[in-house]
């Protein structure tokens, strides 16, 4: 069992190096060449882990990948070996874990921190195949794309981003990244073990502690939504870390079990998690599965639970249930080595680690009030993924903004002239009957260049434009404000694709016109030379006329502006079907 104890406040603690003490739970504090180690005892084999403070949310679009690569090739030289063993790279920490005995533990925290030293750097390609190979096969969850929503394409929405960075990750980039993330300052140990073991040597660039990223945003405002796949909702809030919140996702999670299983029958799944997100906040993520036939009705007995809570209609007997199961976990064998991770964790986050005593005190001290005032903070910064139609009647505001379309030059698609790029000096923007979508040059998070031409650009909030040349009317020098606007740091060098990969055009759509759809286009053309010579021609007379009524000699009898009248009306009738005529022919119709 592993204890997470949370707290009302963060705090920052250093340890001086070769100091060693015990505090009241039993846990040591000490270091390992200057590195942050924690220590106590427990029955079988000795577990360890090897945190650092480097993950996802430190990368960018264009470096994507990097601290999982660095994480494999750390891992590599250990091959087949019988040991139970793993490395795991997080939003915000890599995470070195080992199981066995205590000279298997020595073996491997050595082998990890000589490979950090010096990187196998000769199988960078092959565990680059080895990442896409890993993440062709993983599989997409409920909650996937949830963080780049919230953070756009950086800091913590990069979890739900694909690995984009890893074609031009160099060498020397890897060496780089381990030599100034993966230091000894950056770094906690925990062992379940009463004493260090012999041979131990985590020898490591001595660098300094980096605090987690700053969250960045893509919303607009909260509470908002945006509109996701069949049969599932999803809540996510971000809450400063605190007891009180946790003890809340635990309530919230019991009610929406409650209300939408065993009351409604509309979910066979409905629960809701509470996940530090780095030194004082966390995330809670609330959750409920449904058949597409109920899905409308889920929505509402969801949005019904949040505002029942957040109206402060908070149970007793639920917080008394949930406090006892938090108070529980106290109660378990080995007290001090099942505190060992997640104290670990606060260190390497600079968070701080309440006593057994306290965290209890704690616990104990929550109220229905506390949690009334938790419910209201999570539905302040809500963000809602639903099936179907929209939430906007419960008070959230759509998450997807209409962007602004940059003024360029149009270069239309070859399959449909009602598909266009709009290419400007300073963005560049896809337009479809359906969807705009604008990404600024300053503000693209990623553009990939192959060689045969063709660019993808991910502007920071999240949305993308592909531009393939086979498939638009683009002249030469066309996309070259992309390649001048766009940050080279953001620019990743793709290698020639298989042409067969190249999208081409659909023959089907663009083959010779048959002589009836050369005939209706030949009449098209000839109605609109008629229509646009009797336009012309109508309009002038008409303002002939106009112009003789204001004339005593040419209109002795008075003004006739009910004739004036009828030649404007005519000529607009003519008018009407000649501009008609022009659009259809702009937009390929014709």
């Amino acid at each position: 069992m592993e204890i997470d104890i949370d707290a009302t406040a963060p705090t920052a603690t250093t340890d001086e190096d070769g100091v060693t003490t015990t505090d009241e739970d039993g846990v040591t504090t000490t270091t390992v060449n200057g590195v942050r180690t924690l220590l106590a005892p427990r029955s079988g084999p000795v577990t360890a882990g090897l945190l650092f403070r480097v993950g996802r949310a430190d990368e960018t679009l264009a470096t994507s990948g990097i601290t999982h690569l660095v994480e494999h090739l750390a891992l590599h030289r250990h091959g087949l070996s019988d040991l139970h063993y793993n490395g795991a790279t997080a939003a915000a920490y890599t995470h070195f874990a080992v199981t066995g005995t205590a000279a298997d533990v020595v073996e491997y925290l050595n082998g990890v921190c000589a490979a950090l030293r010096d990187l196998p750097v000769d199988r960078l390609e092959t565990e680059k195949e080895i990442l896409r190979t890993e993440a062709a096969g993983r599989g997409g969850g409920a909650a996937d794309g949830m963080g780049v929503w919230r953070y756009g394409a950086r800091s913590y929405g990069l979890v739900d981003c694909a690995e984009t960075g890893l074609p031009a990750i160099t060498a020397e980039d890897v060496r780089d990244w381990a030599r100034t993330r993966f230091t000894a300052a950056n770094a906690v140990l925990w062992i379940t073990s009463d004493a260090l073991p012999e041979g131990l040597d985590l020898t490591l660039p001595d660098g300094e502690w980096r605090p987690a990223p700053e969250p960045t945003s893509a919303l607009p405002a909260t509470p908002a939504y945006f509109q996701g796949a069949d049969g599932v909702v999803l809540l996510s809030s971000v809450l400063p870390r605190s007891t009180a919140a946790r003890l809340f996702a635990d309530v919230l999670g019991k009610e929406l079990f409650r209300e939408l299983r065993q009351k409604g029958g509309y979910s066979y799944t409905a629960a809701a998690e509470y996940h530090p997100r780095d030194t004082g906040h966390a995330t809670l993520v609330a959750y409920a599965d449904a058949l597409p036939a109920k899905q409308d009705a889920l929505v509402g007995a969801f949005v019904d639970v949040l505002a029942k809570l957040r109206a402060g209609r908070i149970e007793q007997a639920d917080l008394d249930s949930v406090r006892a199961t938090a108070l529980a976990q106290f109660d378990g064998p080995e007290l001090a080595a099942s505190l060992l991770p997640a104290a670990a964790m606060n260190l390497l986050m600079r968070h701080r680690r309440l006593p057994v005593a306290r965290a209890r005190a704690e616990i104990e001290s929550v109220t229905v009030s506390d949690l009334h005032r938790v419910a209201r903070d999570m539905w302040a910064d809500a963000l809602m993924q639903v099936p179907g139609r929209g939430v906007d009647w419960a008070g959230l505001t759509t998450a997807a903004t209409p962007p602004e379309i940059v003024s360029g030059r149009r270069y239309s698609a070859v399959e449909d002239g009602k598909v266009a790029l709009l290419v400007a000096k300073d963005g560049i923007s896809l337009v479809t009957p359906n969807r705009r979508v604008t990404v600024r040059y300053a503000e693209c998070a990623l553009m990939q260049v192959y060689p045969d031409g063709g660019r993808h650009l991910v502007g920071e909030d999240g949305f993308s434009i592909t531009v393939e040349p086979t498939l638009y009317h683009l002249t030469g020098g066309a996309l070259a404000p992309l390649d001048a606007g766009v940050p080279p740091a953001s620019v990743v060098r793709m290698p020639p694709r298989d042409p067969a990969r190249i999208p081409r055009p659909d023959p089907a759509r663009n083959r010779p016109l048959t002589g009836g759809q050369r005939a209706r286009s030949g009449a098209v053309t000839a109605w609109i030379w008629l229509l646009g010579t009797l336009t012309v021609l109508l309009a002038a007379f008409t303002g002939l006329v106009a112009l003789a009524q204001t004339d005593p000699e040419l209109s002795p009898e008075g003004p006739d502006w009910a004739g004036v009248f009828f030649l404007s009306l005519l000529t607009a009738g003519c008018a009407y079907p000649w501009i008609e005529f022009l659009r259809k022919r702009r937009r390929g119709e014709g």
